[in-house]
Formats: C-alpha cells, sequence, structure tokens
C-alpha cells in the first residue's frame, strides 16, 4: 500500500533556517516626506549616463546576455591589474557569498563568521548544509580576529570577515587582517567582504586585494548596488585564484548578470569620478551625524561604511519607533541595536534631532 504523501523530502540542514529581511520601506504619510534609511541604499538618483545605458541596452533583451560578462570582467582586470580568469561576476557579493560556500562546504562543515556581521551570512552557511559558528564582536562593536583564530577546526572550510562590518560599521586595520590570515590554514578560505570599501577614509583599513596577491585562499567581495548607485540591478564580483574561480563561476547560475547590468555597471566604472565624489558627499554626512550624535552623548561606534550603529539594547525597537515617528524608517535589530543609513541631508537632521533627544533622556 502506498503510504499517504507528505511532500517532497526536503534537506534537513534547511529545517529553522533564518530568513533574510530586508530593510522596512518608508511608509506613506499624508503631510510629510519619509526617509527609508533601513537598506544601506545610495539615496542620490542614477547619473544620466546610467539610465541612458540601460536605455541603449533595452533592445536586446530577447537575446541571452553574455554568459562570462566579458566586457565588465575585461575592464576590472585592466583597472584592477588582475587576471581575467580570477574573476567571477554574480548578482550581487550576496549571491556569490551563497555560491562560494557550495563550492567548499560539505555538510556538516562549518563556516566561521564575527557576529553579529552581515545576517545573510547564517543563511548562506546553513543553505550549504553548514554549521555556523558564530563569534562575537568586541565590545566596540568590532572583529574578534584571534577569537575567530581560535574558533577554527579541522572542519572549517570558510571564514568570513566583513570589513567594514556591516551593520556596526568598524573596519578591520591591514595589520591585523595580514597577522589574521597567516594564522588560517592555508586549505580554509578566507572571504573578504568588501562592499562598502569607497566609504573607508582610514588609512590603515585592511586592502582586500594586495592580501589575495598573496594568499591563494584569500577571495575578495565587491559590489555595484552602494557606491555605484546600482542595488536595483545586483551586480557583484568576487576575485580569487584558481582552482576558487573556477568552482565559484560552476556555482553560479547562467546568465546571471543581465545585459541592462552590465552596460549599467560598464556606464558607472566610466563615470566613476562623478560617483565618488557623490560618495564624498556621504562621507561628509557621515561625519557630521555621527560627530554630532556622540556630542549629544550617544555611543556610537567607529564606521567607515554609509551607515553607523545606535546600541540600543533592549531599547532598540522604541528608538527605531522614534525615529519613525518623526519620518525616518531604519534598520532595527531588537535586543542589539539599530543600523542607520546615511541618506539625504534632510533624513539625516531628522536622525540626529531624534539621536539627540533619546541621549538627553536616556543619560549614561
Amino acid at each position: 500500500m502506498t503510504p499517504p504523501s507528505t511532500g517532497p523530502r526536503l534537506r534537513e540542514s534547511l529545517q529553522g533556517i533564518p530568513s533574510y529581511k530586508p530593510g522596512r520601506p518608508a511608509p506613506v504619510a499624508t503631510g510629510r516626506t519619509m526617509y527609508k534609511l533601513s537598506s544601506n541604499e545610495n539615496p542620490f538618483p542614477p547619473l544620466p549616463e546610467l539610465e541612458e545605458a540601460v536605455r541603449a541596452s533595452v533592445h536586446v533583451m530577447n537575446r541571452y546576455p553574455d554568459l562570462a560578462c566579458g566586457r565588465l570582467v575585461g575592464s576590472l582586470s585592466e583597472r584592477l591589474d588582475v587576471p581575467v580568469n580570477h574573476f567571477a561576476p554574480g548578482t550581487g557579493s550576496v549571491a556569490l557569498l551563497y555560491h562560494l560556500l557550495q563550492a567548499v562546504c560539505e555538510p556538516g562543515d562549518e563556516v566561521v563568521y564575527a557576529w553579529r556581521s552581515f545576517e545573510a551570512y547564517p543563511i548562506a552557511a546553513q543553505a550549504a548544509g553548514a554549521n555556523r559558528i558564530q563569534v562575537p564582536l568586541t565590545a566596540d562593536a568590532r572583529h574578534d580576529l584571534d577569537a575567530m583564530a581560535a574558533a577554527i577546526t579541522d572542519r572549517t572550510r570558510a571564514v568570513i570577515v566583513c570589513t567594514p562590518n556591516n551593520p556596526t560599521g568598524p573596519t578591520v586595520s591591514h595589520r591585523e587582517l595580514a597577522e589574521f590570515v597567516d594564522r588560517v590554514p592555508s586549505d580554509v578560505l578566507i572571504v573578504i567582504d568588501e562592499a562598502y570599501l569607497q566609504f573607508i577614509r582610514d588609512p590603515q583599513a585592511a586592502d582586500g586585494l594586495a592580501l589575495y596577491r598573496e594568499h591563494p585562499n584569500v577571495c575578495v567581495l565587491r559590489t555595484f548596488s552602494k557606491a555605484y548607485c546600482l542595488a536595483n540591478f545586483r551586480v557583484g564580483f568576487a576575485i580569487a585564484h584558481d582552482p576558487v574561480a573556477e568552482a565559484l563561476r560552476a556555482c553560479t547560475p547562467p546568465f546571471a548578470v543581465s545585459t541592462l547590468a552590465e552596460e549599467a555597471a560598464l556606464a558607472a566604472l566610466a563615470c566613476e569620478n562623478r560617483l565618488l565624489e557623490q560618495v564624498e558627499v556621504l562621507v561628509k554626512e557621515r561625519f557630521r551625524v555621527v560627530d554630532g550624535l556622540r556630542a549629544a552623548g550617544l555611543r556610537i561606534p567607529a564606521t567607515e561604511a554609509n551607515f553607523f550603529w545606535v546600541p540600543a539594547g533592549a531599547e532598540t525597537d522604541d528608538f527605531a519607533q522614534a525615529c519613525e515617528d518623526a519620518g525616518v524608517v531604519v534598520r532595527a535589530f531588537p535586543g542589539d541595536g539599530c543600523r542607520v543609513s546615511i541618506g539625504e541631508p534632510a533624513a539625516n537632521d531628522i536622525v540626529l534631532e531624534v539621536g539627540t533627544r533619546w541621549a538627553a533622556s536616556h543619560p549614561g
């Protein structure tokens, strides 16, 4: 007798897998503007050159894109002095991370990363069947690289370092990261996530590309989503030595990056100077807001990204609600804190006002 159907059998490792929670959009409010500061998006509208590049490529929407994303990879290869075969393009750096862990992890293997860090890390690790080894941040919201090195076992297949760290903001110094890389076994993949690279102003910050050149087990992730205003087009790339780059390309779905996205990324590289001028504006706004909130009494960790962290602890939801009541939506991590993106000056002014009132009513 055929047993009653219970549906398809799914992998046991996916049970209880956390779901990714995007930043909430700003609600519509009558009589005032609401601002979305919950997703680390670039608030500047796309440059005309980017829009024109997309419009000019619409006529090929009935054709498949270039599987190798050859024009973009070729341009990046020249700019970064990296061999073409060391690139793997994909739909944003986060998708490439998923594919990387699929490439290196067997069921029961381990992935080590800081926590709290980018919330996609535990999802990607569990989706690959790996055990998640979360190493707490230091008291000042930085990676504890000594503790991360100590957490590595013979089952560890990958270690992820997010610098600057999302959602808390601090970067890892080059000296710290170089010493850490030297301590990691050569058969463990070290993933350096540099999604916010262009916002760094600390001269001591880690240079992932330099470490990749020195160590065959280092892979660097970068994206066009933040500094280049292309979050919606999902264009990212990984840089790694063979055979990691080859394995990553094998795990990436074919035709992942559309022609429209590739042309937009090429246009962004062509007008990079103007885009980086916008980044400089955001960095200055970051200094203005963070300095103001610290002067008011809030304990804001060092940040080198396009966001900052408010360690509100048990009152995180209350702080997020106070921001929304004033006109801005921030990203709340209940029990830990709020990540606040740098946005338009008007939105940043609201955050300054809310933060100043909050500090006055929550001394110490």
